[in-house]
Protein backbone atom coordinates (compact mmCIF):
# COMPACT_ATOMS: atom_id res chain seq x y z
CA UNK A 1 0.00 0.00 0.00
CA UNK A 2 1.09 3.11 -0.70
CA UNK A 3 1.42 6.26 2.26
CA UNK A 4 1.80 9.76 2.25
CA UNK A 5 5.16 10.95 3.83
CA UNK A 6 4.19 12.82 6.88
CA UNK A 7 5.87 15.87 5.81
CA UNK A 8 6.34 16.54 1.72
CA UNK A 9 9.78 16.40 0.97
CA UNK A 10 10.78 18.93 -1.70
CA UNK A 11 14.09 19.54 -4.29
CA UNK A 12 15.36 22.60 -5.25
CA UNK A 13 15.01 22.67 -8.97
CA UNK A 14 17.07 25.63 -11.02
CA UNK A 15 13.97 24.62 -13.87
CA UNK A 16 10.70 24.33 -11.76
CA UNK A 17 11.70 25.79 -8.54
CA UNK A 18 10.33 23.35 -6.58
CA UNK A 19 9.92 19.51 -7.16
CA UNK A 20 7.16 18.18 -4.36
CA UNK A 21 7.48 14.52 -3.50
CA UNK A 22 4.18 13.61 -0.96
CA UNK A 23 4.13 9.86 -1.72
CA UNK A 24 6.04 7.73 0.30
CA UNK A 25 6.74 5.19 -2.65
CA UNK A 26 8.09 7.96 -5.16
CA UNK A 27 10.33 9.12 -1.94
CA UNK A 28 11.25 5.65 -1.90
CA UNK A 29 12.17 4.79 -5.51
CA UNK A 30 14.40 7.85 -5.64
CA UNK A 31 16.55 6.97 -2.60
CA UNK A 32 17.15 3.07 -4.82
CA UNK A 33 20.42 2.99 -5.61
CA UNK A 34 19.67 2.24 -9.36
CA UNK A 35 18.04 5.64 -9.65
CA UNK A 36 21.08 7.31 -7.84
CA UNK A 37 22.96 6.02 -10.80
CA UNK A 38 21.48 8.39 -12.70
CA UNK A 39 23.45 10.82 -11.21
CA UNK A 40 26.46 9.80 -12.69
CA UNK A 41 24.57 10.19 -16.40
CA UNK A 42 24.82 13.06 -18.38
CA UNK A 43 21.65 14.06 -19.69
CA UNK A 44 22.97 15.35 -22.48
CA UNK A 45 25.88 12.93 -22.99
CA UNK A 46 29.22 14.32 -25.25
CA UNK A 47 27.15 18.12 -25.23
CA UNK A 48 29.27 19.26 -22.18
CA UNK A 49 32.04 19.55 -24.70
CA UNK A 50 30.30 22.28 -27.06
CA UNK A 51 28.15 23.73 -24.19
CA UNK A 52 30.42 23.99 -20.93
CA UNK A 53 27.37 24.10 -18.75
CA UNK A 54 25.70 20.97 -19.93
CA UNK A 55 27.19 18.95 -17.34
CA UNK A 56 23.26 17.92 -15.90
CA UNK A 57 22.43 14.68 -15.32
CA UNK A 58 19.76 12.11 -16.28
CA UNK A 59 18.87 12.20 -12.31
CA UNK A 60 17.76 15.72 -12.40
CA UNK A 61 15.87 15.40 -15.61
CA UNK A 62 13.94 12.32 -14.52
CA UNK A 63 13.06 14.44 -11.33
CA UNK A 64 11.20 16.99 -13.82
CA UNK A 65 9.35 15.04 -15.51
CA UNK A 66 8.06 13.09 -12.59
CA UNK A 67 7.33 16.83 -11.53
CA UNK A 68 5.62 18.14 -14.48
CA UNK A 69 3.48 14.69 -14.46
CA UNK A 70 2.45 15.36 -11.20
CA UNK A 71 1.21 19.17 -11.71
CA UNK A 72 -0.67 17.50 -14.99
CA UNK A 73 -2.61 14.81 -13.01
CA UNK A 74 -2.90 17.33 -9.99
CA UNK A 75 -4.87 19.37 -12.49
CA UNK A 76 -6.97 17.22 -14.17
CA UNK A 77 -8.03 15.82 -10.62
CA UNK A 78 -8.75 19.07 -9.47
CA UNK A 79 -10.80 19.89 -12.56
CA UNK A 80 -12.89 16.33 -11.87
CA UNK A 81 -12.27 15.18 -15.43
CA UNK A 82 -14.36 12.01 -15.99
CA UNK A 83 -11.63 10.61 -18.77
CA UNK A 84 -8.84 10.96 -16.19
CA UNK A 85 -9.49 7.74 -13.26
CA UNK A 86 -7.87 8.78 -10.06
CA UNK A 87 -6.66 4.97 -9.55
CA UNK A 88 -3.88 5.26 -12.38
CA UNK A 89 -2.13 8.17 -10.78
CA UNK A 90 0.70 5.90 -9.10
CA UNK A 91 1.88 3.80 -11.88
CA UNK A 92 1.73 7.24 -14.25
CA UNK A 93 3.99 9.00 -11.57
CA UNK A 94 6.38 6.06 -11.17
CA UNK A 95 6.74 5.34 -14.81
CA UNK A 96 7.58 9.26 -15.35
CA UNK A 97 9.89 9.50 -12.79
CA UNK A 98 11.57 5.79 -13.80
CA UNK A 99 11.10 6.23 -17.51
CA UNK A 100 15.37 6.74 -18.10
CA UNK A 101 16.35 4.27 -15.73
CA UNK A 102 18.00 2.15 -18.45
CA UNK A 103 20.22 4.73 -19.52
CA UNK A 104 23.88 3.88 -20.07
CA UNK A 105 26.97 6.24 -20.07
CA UNK A 106 26.81 8.54 -22.50
CA UNK A 107 23.32 7.43 -23.29
CA UNK A 108 22.88 7.04 -27.17
CA UNK A 109 26.36 6.68 -28.57
CA UNK A 110 26.77 3.69 -26.24
CA UNK A 111 23.60 2.82 -27.59
CA UNK A 112 24.18 2.62 -31.09
CA UNK A 113 27.61 1.32 -30.38
CA UNK A 114 26.49 -1.76 -28.57
CA UNK A 115 23.03 -2.10 -29.86
CA UNK A 116 20.81 -1.97 -27.20
CA UNK A 117 18.25 0.51 -25.87
CA UNK A 118 17.83 1.81 -23.05
CA UNK A 119 13.78 1.42 -22.85
CA UNK A 120 14.70 -2.76 -22.93
CA UNK A 121 16.85 -1.79 -19.66
CA UNK A 122 14.69 0.24 -18.09
CA UNK A 123 11.92 -2.87 -17.68
CA UNK A 124 14.61 -5.12 -17.04
CA UNK A 125 15.86 -2.97 -13.73
CA UNK A 126 11.94 -2.71 -13.42
CA UNK A 127 11.38 -6.29 -13.35
CA UNK A 128 14.51 -7.71 -11.72
CA UNK A 129 15.73 -8.46 -8.91
CA UNK A 130 16.87 -5.04 -8.05
CA UNK A 131 15.78 -2.42 -5.03
CA UNK A 132 13.52 -0.74 -8.02
CA UNK A 133 12.04 -3.58 -8.22
CA UNK A 134 11.27 -4.64 -4.71
CA UNK A 135 10.12 -1.26 -3.92
CA UNK A 136 7.15 -1.13 -6.53
CA UNK A 137 6.54 -4.61 -5.46
CA UNK A 138 4.71 -2.96 -2.18
CA UNK A 139 2.31 -1.61 -4.63
CA UNK A 140 1.29 -5.15 -5.72
CA UNK A 141 3.30 -7.84 -7.64
CA UNK A 142 2.10 -6.84 -10.70
CA UNK A 143 3.05 -3.21 -10.23
CA UNK A 144 6.70 -3.21 -11.67
CA UNK A 145 5.07 -4.70 -14.87
CA UNK A 146 2.23 -2.29 -15.05
CA UNK A 147 5.01 0.38 -14.71
CA UNK A 148 7.36 -1.48 -17.53
CA UNK A 149 4.05 -1.53 -19.70
CA UNK A 150 3.52 2.55 -19.86
CA UNK A 151 7.38 2.28 -20.07
CA UNK A 152 6.95 -0.03 -23.30
CA UNK A 153 3.58 1.71 -24.59
CA UNK A 154 1.58 -1.17 -24.35
CA UNK A 155 -0.39 -0.42 -21.31
CA UNK A 156 -4.04 -0.49 -21.68
CA UNK A 157 -4.59 3.20 -20.93
CA UNK A 158 -3.33 5.29 -23.68
CA UNK A 159 -3.72 8.68 -21.57
CA UNK A 160 -1.19 7.24 -19.35
CA UNK A 161 1.22 6.74 -22.00
CA UNK A 162 0.41 10.02 -23.56
CA UNK A 163 1.61 11.25 -20.51
CA UNK A 164 4.98 10.03 -20.42
CA UNK A 165 5.49 9.55 -24.19
CA UNK A 166 3.34 11.38 -27.09
CA UNK A 167 4.71 14.51 -29.27
CA UNK A 168 3.58 16.96 -26.38
CA UNK A 169 4.59 14.93 -23.05
CA UNK A 170 6.23 15.50 -20.01
CA UNK A 171 9.87 13.91 -20.78
CA UNK A 172 10.04 16.39 -23.82
CA UNK A 173 8.98 19.74 -22.03
CA UNK A 174 11.40 18.93 -19.60
CA UNK A 175 14.41 18.25 -21.52
CA UNK A 176 13.63 21.23 -24.06
CA UNK A 177 13.50 23.58 -20.82
CA UNK A 178 16.23 22.08 -18.70
CA UNK A 179 18.85 21.46 -22.29
CA UNK A 180 18.15 25.04 -22.90
CA UNK A 181 18.78 26.28 -19.13
CA UNK A 182 21.94 24.53 -18.78
CA UNK A 183 23.58 25.20 -22.30
CA UNK A 184 22.63 29.13 -22.36
CA UNK A 185 20.75 29.15 -25.13
CA UNK A 186 17.18 30.35 -26.04
CA UNK A 187 15.48 28.31 -28.21
CA UNK A 188 13.82 25.93 -25.16
CA UNK A 189 12.11 28.60 -23.46
CA UNK A 190 8.28 27.43 -23.85
CA UNK A 191 5.09 28.55 -21.90
CA UNK A 192 4.90 25.58 -19.87
CA UNK A 193 2.48 26.50 -17.24
CA UNK A 194 0.29 28.34 -20.43
CA UNK A 195 0.49 23.99 -21.82
CA UNK A 196 0.24 22.33 -18.93
CA UNK A 197 -3.51 24.44 -18.27
CA UNK A 198 -4.72 23.80 -21.63
CA UNK A 199 -3.69 19.52 -21.37
CA UNK A 200 -7.22 17.77 -20.94
CA UNK A 201 -8.30 13.44 -21.11
CA UNK A 202 -10.44 13.00 -23.81
CA UNK A 203 -11.59 10.14 -25.47
CA UNK A 204 -8.63 8.00 -24.51
CA UNK A 205 -6.13 10.46 -25.59
CA UNK A 206 -4.45 13.63 -24.29
CA UNK A 207 -5.59 16.63 -26.36
CA UNK A 208 -4.83 20.25 -25.82
CA UNK A 209 -8.12 23.36 -25.93
CA UNK A 210 -7.61 25.10 -28.94
CA UNK A 211 -7.47 28.38 -27.09
CA UNK A 212 -3.69 26.71 -26.37
CA UNK A 213 -2.45 26.22 -30.04
CA UNK A 214 0.03 28.95 -29.86
CA UNK A 215 1.79 27.90 -27.03
CA UNK A 216 1.48 24.63 -28.52
CA UNK A 217 3.25 26.21 -31.49
CA UNK A 218 6.14 28.00 -29.66
CA UNK A 219 6.68 24.55 -28.02
CA UNK A 220 7.37 23.24 -31.60
CA UNK A 221 9.42 25.75 -32.96
CA UNK A 222 11.52 25.88 -29.61
CA UNK A 223 12.11 21.21 -30.44
CA UNK A 224 12.69 22.45 -33.97
CA UNK A 225 15.79 25.13 -33.13
CA UNK A 226 16.61 22.55 -30.03
CA UNK A 227 17.56 19.81 -32.43
CA UNK A 228 19.12 21.75 -35.12
CA UNK A 229 21.03 24.40 -32.99
CA UNK A 230 21.90 21.99 -29.73
CA UNK A 231 21.42 18.23 -30.11
CA UNK A 232 22.95 18.30 -34.34
CA UNK A 233 25.22 20.64 -33.31
CA UNK A 234 28.51 19.54 -35.39
CA UNK A 235 30.87 19.84 -32.39
CA UNK A 236 28.87 17.45 -30.08
CA UNK A 237 28.78 15.05 -33.43
CA UNK A 238 32.47 15.28 -33.72
CA UNK A 239 32.80 13.96 -30.24
CA UNK A 240 29.99 11.27 -30.51
CA UNK A 241 31.35 9.95 -33.48
CA UNK A 242 34.93 9.55 -31.83
CA UNK A 243 33.07 8.78 -28.64
CA UNK A 244 31.62 5.40 -30.88
CA UNK A 245 34.91 4.82 -32.47
CA UNK A 246 36.60 4.08 -28.90
CA UNK A 247 33.91 1.75 -27.92
CA UNK A 248 34.18 0.03 -31.59
CA UNK A 249 37.80 -0.33 -31.26
CA UNK A 250 37.86 -1.65 -28.11
CA UNK A 251 35.63 -3.75 -28.91
CA UNK A 252 37.78 -5.03 -32.06
CA UNK A 253 41.05 -4.79 -29.70
CA UNK A 254 38.90 -7.06 -27.13
CA UNK A 255 37.56 -9.79 -29.27
CA UNK A 256 41.01 -10.43 -31.18
CA UNK A 257 42.57 -11.27 -27.85
CA UNK A 258 44.36 -8.25 -27.43
CA UNK A 259 45.21 -7.24 -23.41
CA UNK A 260 43.88 -3.81 -22.82
CA UNK A 261 45.50 -1.71 -20.50
CA UNK A 262 42.76 -1.32 -17.92
CA UNK A 263 39.50 -3.65 -18.70
CA UNK A 264 37.74 -3.86 -15.03
CA UNK A 265 33.86 -5.77 -14.51
CA UNK A 266 31.63 -5.21 -16.73
CA UNK A 267 33.41 -4.11 -19.98
CA UNK A 268 34.40 -7.39 -21.04
CA UNK A 269 30.32 -8.40 -20.74
CA UNK A 270 29.83 -5.14 -22.53
CA UNK A 271 32.15 -6.02 -25.30
CA UNK A 272 30.69 -9.68 -25.72
CA UNK A 273 26.72 -8.35 -24.71
CA UNK A 274 25.98 -10.83 -22.13
CA UNK A 275 25.84 -8.18 -19.60
CA UNK A 276 23.60 -9.28 -15.82
CA UNK A 277 21.14 -6.60 -14.70
CA UNK A 278 23.87 -5.99 -11.61
CA UNK A 279 26.44 -5.47 -14.41
CA UNK A 280 24.59 -3.07 -16.29
CA UNK A 281 24.31 -0.68 -13.41
CA UNK A 282 27.65 -0.64 -12.60
CA UNK A 283 28.19 1.04 -16.01
CA UNK A 284 28.16 4.86 -15.41
CA UNK A 285 30.24 7.94 -16.83
CA UNK A 286 32.91 8.02 -14.04
CA UNK A 287 34.43 3.91 -15.21
CA UNK A 288 33.80 4.68 -19.00
CA UNK A 289 36.20 7.94 -18.52
CA UNK A 290 38.84 5.90 -16.23
CA UNK A 291 39.13 3.58 -18.49
CA UNK A 292 39.79 6.14 -21.35
CA UNK A 293 42.24 7.76 -19.11
CA UNK A 294 43.82 4.62 -19.02
CA UNK A 295 43.43 3.93 -22.94
CA UNK A 296 45.53 6.42 -23.82
CA UNK A 297 48.81 4.36 -22.83
CA UNK A 298 47.27 1.22 -24.60
CA UNK A 299 50.07 -0.54 -27.03
CA UNK A 300 47.52 0.04 -29.88
CA UNK A 301 47.78 3.96 -31.39
CA UNK A 302 44.57 3.51 -32.72
CA UNK A 303 43.15 3.31 -29.28
CA UNK A 304 45.52 5.77 -27.46
CA UNK A 305 45.09 8.32 -30.25
CA UNK A 306 41.24 8.42 -29.89
CA UNK A 307 41.21 8.33 -26.01
CA UNK A 308 43.66 11.13 -26.26
CA UNK A 309 41.23 12.60 -28.55
CA UNK A 310 38.37 12.46 -26.21
CA UNK A 311 39.91 13.43 -22.93
CA UNK A 312 41.77 16.52 -24.19
CA UNK A 313 38.82 17.44 -26.39
CA UNK A 314 40.95 17.09 -29.55
CA UNK A 315 38.17 17.17 -31.88
CA UNK A 316 38.02 15.67 -35.36
CA UNK A 317 37.69 18.92 -37.95
CA UNK A 318 34.60 19.14 -40.47
CA UNK A 319 33.50 20.57 -43.59
CA UNK A 320 30.44 20.84 -44.63
CA UNK A 321 28.92 19.83 -48.38
CA UNK A 322 25.45 20.17 -50.27
CA UNK A 323 25.26 16.72 -51.43
CA UNK A 324 27.31 13.55 -52.06
CA UNK A 325 26.38 10.66 -53.94
CA UNK A 326 27.04 7.07 -53.55
CA UNK A 327 30.17 7.49 -56.31
CA UNK A 328 31.98 10.43 -54.32
CA UNK A 329 31.56 9.04 -50.60
CA UNK A 330 33.63 6.30 -52.11
CA UNK A 331 35.91 7.58 -54.59
CA UNK A 332 36.80 10.07 -51.09
CA UNK A 333 37.35 6.13 -49.15
CA UNK A 334 39.58 4.93 -51.80
CA UNK A 335 41.59 8.17 -51.73
CA UNK A 336 41.99 7.71 -48.47
CA UNK A 337 43.49 4.08 -48.47
CA UNK A 338 45.47 5.05 -51.14
CA UNK A 339 47.31 8.03 -48.61
CA UNK A 340 47.46 5.40 -45.77
CA UNK A 341 44.48 6.43 -44.29
CA UNK A 342 41.87 4.46 -42.54
CA UNK A 343 38.38 4.89 -43.89
CA UNK A 344 36.93 4.16 -41.40
CA UNK A 345 38.09 5.78 -38.12
CA UNK A 346 39.67 8.80 -40.16
CA UNK A 347 36.54 9.75 -41.64
CA UNK A 348 33.02 9.93 -41.06
CA UNK A 349 29.78 11.04 -42.74
CA UNK A 350 27.14 12.61 -40.97
CA UNK A 351 24.08 13.09 -42.01
CA UNK A 352 20.84 14.44 -39.40
CA UNK A 353 17.31 14.21 -40.24
CA UNK A 354 14.77 15.38 -37.49
CA UNK A 355 11.29 15.06 -38.06
CA UNK A 356 10.13 17.83 -36.31
CA UNK A 357 6.25 17.22 -36.47
CA UNK A 358 4.72 14.02 -38.34
CA UNK A 359 1.41 15.81 -40.16
CA UNK A 360 -2.12 14.38 -40.30
CA UNK A 361 -2.61 12.87 -43.84
CA UNK A 362 -6.08 12.18 -45.19
CA UNK A 363 -7.83 9.15 -44.86
CA UNK A 364 -4.91 8.04 -42.61
CA UNK A 365 -5.44 6.77 -38.89
CA UNK A 366 -4.91 9.48 -36.14
CA UNK A 367 -1.35 8.51 -34.86
CA UNK A 368 0.11 8.90 -31.31
CA UNK A 369 2.99 10.91 -32.89
CA UNK A 370 0.02 14.05 -33.56
CA UNK A 371 -0.84 16.74 -31.57
CA UNK A 372 -4.63 17.23 -30.98
CA UNK A 373 -6.90 20.17 -31.16
CA UNK A 374 -10.53 20.48 -29.02
CA UNK A 375 -12.45 22.90 -29.95
CA UNK A 376 -15.54 24.38 -27.81
CA UNK A 377 -17.87 22.04 -29.70
CA UNK A 378 -16.07 19.07 -28.75
CA UNK A 379 -14.43 18.50 -31.82
CA UNK A 380 -10.74 17.06 -32.44
CA UNK A 381 -9.15 18.52 -35.21
CA UNK A 382 -5.31 17.72 -35.66
CA UNK A 383 -3.14 20.91 -34.98
CA UNK A 384 -1.78 21.26 -38.49
CA UNK A 385 -5.05 21.13 -40.09
CA UNK A 386 -5.13 25.02 -38.61
CA UNK A 387 -1.47 26.07 -37.44
CA UNK A 388 0.29 27.24 -40.90
CA UNK A 389 3.60 27.29 -38.50
CA UNK A 390 3.08 23.59 -37.61
CA UNK A 391 2.31 22.79 -41.36
CA UNK A 392 5.84 25.04 -42.05
CA UNK A 393 8.27 22.42 -39.83
CA UNK A 394 6.58 19.30 -40.40
CA UNK A 395 7.81 16.47 -42.54
CA UNK A 396 11.79 15.17 -42.72
CA UNK A 397 14.01 17.67 -42.30
CA UNK A 398 17.40 16.88 -43.44
CA UNK A 399 21.10 18.82 -42.65
CA UNK A 400 23.92 19.14 -44.85
CA UNK A 401 26.42 16.48 -45.11
CA UNK A 402 29.47 16.62 -42.38
CA UNK A 403 32.37 14.82 -43.28
CA UNK A 404 34.75 14.88 -39.93
CA UNK A 405 38.07 13.95 -40.07
CA UNK A 406 41.70 14.25 -38.02
CA UNK A 407 42.90 17.11 -39.32
CA UNK A 408 46.72 16.57 -38.02
CA UNK A 409 46.18 13.47 -40.17
CA UNK A 410 45.17 14.76 -43.53
CA UNK A 411 47.26 18.04 -43.11
CA UNK A 412 50.06 15.20 -43.83
CA UNK A 413 48.72 13.68 -47.17
CA UNK A 414 46.89 16.36 -48.58
CA UNK A 415 48.50 17.07 -51.31
CA UNK A 416 48.56 13.45 -52.41
CA UNK A 417 45.12 13.29 -52.92
CA UNK A 418 43.40 14.03 -56.30
CA UNK A 419 42.79 17.78 -56.64
CA UNK A 420 39.27 17.26 -56.47
CA UNK A 421 38.87 15.41 -53.35
CA UNK A 422 41.60 17.82 -51.48
CA UNK A 423 39.54 20.77 -52.71
CA UNK A 424 36.26 19.15 -50.70
CA UNK A 425 38.94 19.34 -47.16
CA UNK A 426 39.99 23.02 -48.60
CA UNK A 427 36.70 24.71 -48.27
CA UNK A 428 37.08 24.80 -44.41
Amino acid sequence: MNAQLKEEKVFKDPVHNYVHVQDEIIWSLINTPEFQRLRRIRQLGTSYLTFHGAEHSRFSHSLGVYEITRRIILQFERAGYTDWPRDERLVTLCAALLHDLGHGPFSHSIEQAFQMHHEDWTCKILLGDTEVGAVLRRLGEDFPEKVASVIRKDYPNPIVVNLVSSPLDADRMDYLLRDAYFTGVNYGTIDMDRILRMLRPFQGRIVVKESGMHAVEDYLMSRYQMYWQVYFHPVTRSSEIILRQIFRRAKELYASGHTLAFLPDPLPGLFKRELTVQEYLLLDESLVQTAFMQWRNDKDDLLSDLCTRFIDRKLYKYVEVDSLDKEMIQEIRDAFIKVGLHPEYDLEIDFPTDLPYDVFRPNGEIKDKQILLLDRHDRIREISEVSDIVRSISGLHRGKFHLYYPDNKLSHVMDLLPQDIADIFEQK
